[in-house]
């Protein structure tokens, strides 16, 4: 064992119901403590192994008892010349007034443990409103030891603008403190891994020289860990798509004129549609909404997240599918032609922000035209095999790319102090981002499904190839989307 191996502590500490517990449970990636909207949930300091390394090195997060009454507390230390040693001295708080004991526990988990102290405050507050903000300061100035302010309760994810300018609204009103080495935006609910990165490279430059190697290690492992987190991510994203890519359905009607003269029949004369091509769309919507839900939930268990996004899904789905009334053959034909209209509405969704309500939406459009006009844009006449099969054309796998993009950024968003993972409207600005980042990959894109092989021939080395490419499309196109949303921090984690 390496001679310079140490344990590195972080406190975390804030106003009473800031929300530690539940920041410590995102980073920690398990529930820890207890959360409830209450003031001292949180009774006595407890420390929790974020990482360690091969070397021997821990890094180590205590999650500590809030300041209550602040302003009581700041002139209490105030009344001593050593201000810390007697306010700990006074034992009889624990009795007289537990509350107030419980900020001493917090004090002296500070001063004994930290090596950096991670203070939380509420950004949703103005700092000229948050009463406790000064006399909490002067508590962490007595005390000494380095500070690393995060702001708190921001919110859903903002643009960049926005959330800098909370950032810089908060520098200037914590004013010059030599202790105070940095503040950023880390929010139980909606922090993203990179950001983590952001404040573990922040307070390496806080650690004391004879732990400084030890840090360094303990940042470049929960980089790797983090960099392995996105690359099984980006994998079973990919492999999702490459399955949908790949997949057909073989139709029983072998020429595509008999299936066009069925589908011009059933919106001129009202008939019966093409049964058979209803089959086919719906067992290959089946399968795409299967991939899906088996790749948002293997991104829900690799982010460390619980919850039950399937069930959820599935309920959504059968929503759909009771209440969604077959597509009327003639509305179809009006709107959007014979051969393009039936999945009109699904094409819609996906170019909307891709199943930003949902994998059931997915299926909820395919079941509906299935049941109408039985024809659609998303499925196609595939090339070379005498037979006839459906498959899904481009335009979908394109719109497919952008929605599972989204998809990541939601769950990589996603505090596990919010409890159970659960889909919700995407912020606008990811989707115009991610649009833009994609719109020059199309042409990849375009020579990726190029590369599919014929229908009928797919192996499963075929398969893998191109979820193999696709991956490295998709890794590429999130770091740039991850880059604009956080500059500096990727090229920062991956030199990590």
């Amino acid at each position: 064992m390496s001679t310079d191996v140490r344990a590195i502590a972080l406190s975390l500490i804030s106003h009473t119901n800031a929300g530690k517990t539940t920041l410590a449970r995102t980073l920690l990636g398990r529930d820890v403590g207890e959360v409830r909207d209450a003031a001292h949930v949180t009774t006595e300091a407890t420390p929790y192994p974020l990482i360690d390394t091969a070397e021997g090195d821990t890094l180590l997060l205590w999650d500590t008892p809030g300041f209550g009454d602040s302003a009581r507390l700041a002139r209490r230390l105030a009344q001593q010349g050593n201000p810390i040693g007697w306010f700990l001295s006074q034992i009889w708080d624990r009795f007289r007034d537990q509350p107030f004991y419980l900020s001493q526990q917090a004090v002296r988990n500070v001063r004994d443990e930290a090596d950096v102290v991670l203070y939380l405050v509420n950004a949703a507050e103005a700092p000229a409103d948050a009463g406790y903000l000064a006399p909490e300061l002067d508590v962490l100035a007595w005390i000494g030891r380095p500070v690393v302010v995060l702001l708190n309760q921001t919110g859903t994810p903002r643009p960049l603008a926005a959330e800098q300018a909370d950032v810089q609204r908060w520098r200037m009103a914590l004013g010059e403190r030599a202790f105070v080495r940095d503040v950023l935006t880390l929010d139980a609910f909606a922090r993203c891994w990179v950001q983590e990165i952001v404040l573990l490279r922040t307070l390496a430059a806080s650690i004391v020289a004879d732990k400084a190697a030890a840090c360094q290690r303990l940042v470049a492992a929960w980089t790797s860990r983090r960099e392995r987190q996105f690359a099984e991510a980006m994998a079973a994203l990919a492999t999702a798509i490459a399955g949908a890519a790949c997949d057909s359905e073989a139709l029983a009607t072998p020429r595509l004129r008999d299936q066009l003269r069925t589908a011009l029949r059933s919106v001129v004369a009202g008939e019966q549609v093409n049964v058979d091509r209803q089959r086919a769309a719906k067992a290959l919507a089946s399968r795409l909404d299967g991939r899906l839900r088996t790749s948002t939930e293997r991104l829900i268990a690799l982010h460390d997240l619980s919850g039950h996004a399937a069930d959820a899904v599935r309920a959504r789905i059968d929503a759909h599918l009771r209440t969604q009334a077959p597509l009327h053959t003639g509305k179809a034909a009006a709107v959007t032609g014979v051969v393009s209209g039936a999945l009109s509405g699904l094409a819609a969704d996906l170019a909307a922000g891709g199943l930003s309500l949902g994998a059931g939406t997915l299926l909820g459009a395919l079941a509906g035209a299935a049941g109408g006009a039985g024809v659609a844009r998303g499925v196609n006449k595939l090339r070379g095999h005498s037979e006839t099969r459906l498959g899904w054309d481009d335009e979908l796998l394109d719109s497919l790319v952008v929605s599972a993009l989204l998809r990541y950024l939601a769950v990589a968003h996603f505090g596990r102090g919010r409890g159970e993972w659960a889909e919700s409207e995407y912020p606008p600005f990811w989707r115009e981002l991610v649009e833009e980042v994609l719109a020059t990959r199309r042409p990849a894109l375009a020579a990726l499904w190029a590369q599919r092989p014929p229908a009928g021939d797919v192996t499963s080395a075929s398969e893998e190839m191109l979820a193999a490419n696709l991956r490295r499309l998709l890794a590429d196109a999130a770091r740039e989307v991850l880059q604009r949303l956080y500059p500096g921090a990727i090229g920062d984690a991956t030199r990590g």
